[in-house]
């Protein structure tokens, strides 16, 4: 992922409203992020702990969400739908993200679970022990981000394109 400033983070947020984009408490050590270990930027808003934040590049172009962490616990452990992570090093919650545009204020939402600090890009860059004799590790790393950039692009895409 390319490096992001303040500025061009709160530009990207498609599914607030402008005094929401405005209010947005952006983390202040972007300068210290390694930008190139990580497939989406995302952080929880400490005012709010229900509220978190992802940046991704989508097409080319930096692309905002606003996601709210739902309220009810999840009855079994989950796994989470980007990473797909099974050791489960952290919590596992629901999200729910609006739909941009007229979808979006009309009450329009999707969800899904994810990892709930956002630790989607360090999870799928561990390299695990071999499954199996002859298993290539690295490989399998590499599919693992490949899916996690799959996973990412298409709920963003359903979010911003099915207005």
């Amino acid at each position: 992922m390319r490096p992001l400033t303040d500025k061009a983070i709160r530009a990207s947020f498609i599914n607030v409203s402008v005094r929401e984009r405005k209010a947005l408490v952006v983390p202040t050590d972007l300068a210290q992020t390694e930008w190139e270990r990580r497939d989406y930027y995302g952080w929880r808003d400490h005012r709010n702990p229900l509220l978190g934040f992802i940046v991704a590049v989508i097409d080319d172009v930096p692309v905002g969400l606003q996601l709210r962490q739902a309220e009810q616990p999840t009855r079994t452990r989950p796994q989470c739908s980007w990473c797909a992570d099974v050791t489960l090093p952290n919590d596992v919650v629901f999200f729910t993200a609006r739909r941009a545009g007229k979808a979006g204020r009309a009450g329009d939402a999707v969800g899904t679970l994810l990892c709930a600090g956002f630790e989607c890009s360090r999870n799928v860059r561990r390299l695990d022990p071999p499954a199996y004799l002859g298993h290539d590790v690295a490989a399998a790393r590499d599919r693992r981000i490949d899916m996690l950039r799959t996973h990412v692009d298409a709920f963003f895409r359903d979010v911003r394109d099915r207005a």
